[in-house]
């Protein structure tokens, strides 16, 4: 798969990876901050914007294997959502291209599961999966709203959402059935403890996607190298209704002064 890709910036390589059924516009608000730091690689995953996307490899090894194809050489790794959990694997199965590590609103698993209670019901998920069979603009409708669900800022951040999403062509099909599946199927915690790069994990306080309280499961992974920081008031798209407080925790972290 080839991904559309987008460069900015000056500085060390840093690679912005969205979420599902996303865009690389999204990243939009933290770019006038990160750009005179970093040269950005803006990332559009499969089958998502310009992104081409091939049907028969949905799996996240193969979306994991594209987003380096596609990346600089080595390069800090900055992941949303579902993107990530592809940073997360990238990290792990490449240690070498990956310098840091910042997981915004992002887990090694994304449904509840045994010892995995925070997180959100299989059960929705999976509703959420029959009906975008059914109809993909209304289910993605949905998940925007609930992306903000718990924000003190919702219909600011869900207006800068929607626009962010209509600013770049509409994802695949496809594509976002096969990005659901691999929301509910993955669960990268029995590798965590391999990860040799040092992490920073961004939670917002009043997430209902990946809420805040997997803050102490996170801790019991005992992941190497690893901070946990929550944005007060943040929902899943911390980003965009807090993007201050998001750039006061990363931009420390990434250029080494949090130690």
């Amino acid at each position: 798969m080839r991904l559309w890709r987008h460069t900015l910036g000056s500085g060390p390589e840093l690679v912005l990876v969205h979420g599902w059924g996303m865009n690389s516009a999204v990243w939009a608000p933290l770019l006038e901050d990160l750009a005179p730091r970093f040269r950005i690689t803006l990332l559009e995953l499969p089958g998502h914007g310009d992104s081409g996307y091939d049907s028969s490899r949905p799996d996240l090894e193969a979306w994991t294997a594209a987003c380096l194809a596609a990346a600089p050489a080595r390069a800090h790794w900055l992941g949303w959502s579902l993107g990530g959990q592809i940073a997360q694997l990238a990290a792990l199965q490449r240690p070498g291209r990956v310098d840091r590590l910042v997981l915004l609103a992002s887990t090694p698993r994304f449904v509840q599961g045994d010892g995995w209670p925070h997180a959100m019901s299989e059960n929705t998920l999976r509703q959420f999966a029959a009906t975008l069979r059914r109809n993909h603009r209304q289910t993605l409708a949905r998940f925007l709203a609930l992306q903000v669900q718990g924000d003190e800022s919702a219909r600011e951040t869900l207006r800068l959402l929607r626009r962010e999403l209509a600013a770049r062509p509409e994802p695949d099909d496809l594509a976002l059935e096969h990005g659901l599946e691999l929301l509910l199927t993955t669960d990268l915690r029995p590798r965590l403890a391999q990860l040799r790069r040092p992490s920073l994990w961004l939670l917002g306080q009043r997430d209902t996607l990946t809420p805040a309280a997997v803050a102490p499961e996170l801790e019991a992974l005992a992941i190497p190298h690893s901070r946990i920081r929550v944005i007060d008031g943040g929902a899943h798209a911390l980003f965009l209704s807090h993007p201050a407080a998001t750039l006061a925790q990363l931009v420390p972290f990434l250029e080494g002064r949090d130690e």
